[in-house]
């Protein structure tokens, strides 16, 4: 006697691996990007104020790359006044933590600060476009250049484009920034390509920013010198 119920296998949508008991096994939830976690913390409006601390809460254990991308995005695309300082001491304690290989932490003082929710609705939305066209291209690859120890000089450099960007050199915080910016997105996404052109833009950032200065200095003791002389 035949029975009218297919057979289950590879074609009928069962296991493939022979369940006596008919089970599927479940996959993994797909690992959500970051931009669609920046989205939906945005669209939240539950509360007035978003913190630092809420947002190392909300970024789902990616708390460290993530944020020092967001902490240096706002130095690159225009920003609230006031938005830049306000982020600046995050970034350079992130990128110290990142350094040493420690875990992710802000003092109080700091983690406790925040900004209105329309204010980060407003950064998220300028943001975004660009977050979006660049998660279409990252991908895993050169995986040695984002590992555990190469994490270490990458947030090395990272500290001291972070200083450079706290720095008031004109114009000379919005390069070192977009370094910050692609070395984060290459550890996040571990993509070490994005890691290894994020290092040669703060090179060539580092270089630039150390020419501003010389220039800065040389034009101050040219005028010191002139009005003693």
């Amino acid at each position: 006697m035949h029975s009218s119920d297919p057979v289950a296998g590879p074609e009928t949508g069962g296991d493939g691996g022979g369940d006596p008991n008919g089970l599927q096994r479940k996959r993994p939830p797909p690992r959500k990007r970051l931009s669609q976690i920046l989205a939906e913390i945005a669209e939240d409006d539950s509360r007035s104020e978003i913190t630092i601390a809420d947002l190392m809460h909300l970024m789902e254990g990616r708390a460290r790359a993530a944020l020092i991308f967001l902490f240096a995005m706002p130095n690159v695309l225009p920003a609230p006044p006031g938005l830049s300082g306000l982020l600046g001491l995050p970034l350079l304690y992130l990128t110290w933590q990142m350094m040493l290989g420690r875990v992710p932490w802000l003092p109080r003082i700091i983690a406790g600060r925040g900004f209105p929710h329309a204010t980060f609705a407003a950064l998220i939305q300028r943001v975004s476009p660009f977050l979006i066209r660049a998660e279409k291209l990252l991908r895993p690859r050169w995986n040695w250049l984002v590992g555990p120890r190469a994490e270490h000089l990458l947030g090395a450099l990272m500290l001291v484009l972070a200083v450079v960007v706290t720095l008031p050199i004109p114009f000379g915080n919005m390069l070192p920034a977009f370094a910050i910016c692609l070395i984060a997105l290459g550890v996040l996404e571990r993509d070490g390509l994005w890691a290894c052109l994020g290092v040669f833009v703060g090179v060539v950032a580092l270089l630039l920013s150390a020419t501003v200065v010389y220039a800065m200095v040389k034009g101050a003791l040219f005028v010191l010198l002139g009005a003693f002389s």
